[in-house]
């Protein structure tokens, strides 16, 4: 394992820390992370095992149904706004953070990219990242 990953709100009040390499990081294009980031995807490292997280702060809470049914429930601070984490019903192992509120997103290099069924010409993401039109099988 590497150096734990941090990170939180851009105010501050949320933070967390995982003790865990992430098992895939991807830029998504559906539209609710077009909707939710005000571009055209949203980018994010997702990590198996709930006991190598700590979360510091309240985060509230929104809840949607993806495609395929499974509810997310997004994560953000209620004091800035910022999008921080985001856990499913369908795989409650998991815990997903969003790029930018890494303390280092250098530390970010996705692995692919999800949706580009809901893609935009001008959303250019790494053309040499392996392309699925919905979420990739397990």
């Amino acid at each position: 394992m590497s150096e734990p990953y941090r990170g939180g709100c851009a105010c501050g009040a949320i933070r967390y820390e995982i003790s865990a390499d992430p098992i895939f990081m991807n830029d998504c294009q559906c539209l609710d992370c077009q909707h939710k980031s005000g571009t055209g995807h949203g980018s994010y490292l997702t990590f198996a095992g709930r006991q190598n997280v700590m979360v510091e702060g309240e985060a509230s809470h929104w809840k949607v149904a993806g495609d395929n049914g499974n509810v997310k429930t997004h994560s953000f601070c209620p004091t800035c706004g910022s999008p921080v984490y985001l856990t499913s019903v369908a795989n409650p192992d998991f815990f997903t953070v969003h790029a930018a509120s890494l303390d280092d997103p250098g530390r970010y290099v996705p692995h692919a990219v999800t949706y580009t069924v809901r893609g935009h010409a001008w959303d250019r993401v790494d053309p040499s990242l392996q392309h699925f039109e919905k979420m990739p099988p397990r």
